[in-house]
């Protein structure tokens, strides 16, 4: 089954370790989707509850993992031949380790986005 990572592509951290995981992380059949620029996927994740301004989300059939838990789930299934996504995978594979570190990922993203003058909610950007 295809395994799905829709992340910020607006976000330079986001976007790199997205590219990291399709390139060097081994999962095989792993989609990339930049949902900042794909308004369709972002809506229709939407109407189920999951806004990508609140993190990056993993989707399996019709499993979808939100923030820390779809981090944790994609590190779980790496087996990367990089040493940052291998140090990375070690430190977000397990689920506490995700959910309390994960703000800090969420602060960097938002910090990044504001020094290029976009907004966090890709759905308050103009048109």
């Amino acid at each position: 089954m295809t395994l799905t990572l829709v992340y910020d592509g607006g976000c330079p951290f986001c976007r790199s370790f997205a590219l990291r995981s399709e390139l060097v992380g081994g999962i095989q059949q792993l989609v990339i989707r930049d949902g900042r620029s794909d308004n369709e996927l972002r809506s229709r994740l939407q109407q189920q509850g999951h806004r990508l301004a609140d993190g990056a989300m993993l989707l399996e059939g019709d499993t979808i993992w939100h923030g820390s838990a779809a981090i944790a789930e994609l590190c779980r299934r790496m087996q990367p031949s990089d040493p940052l996504l291998t140090l990375l995978g070690q430190l977000f594979r397990d689920e506490g380790r995700a959910a309390a570190l994960y703000p800090s990922l969420l602060l960097a993203r938002r910090l990044a986005l504001n020094v290029q003058g976009r907004p966090v909610d890709p759905d308050a950007e103009p048109i």
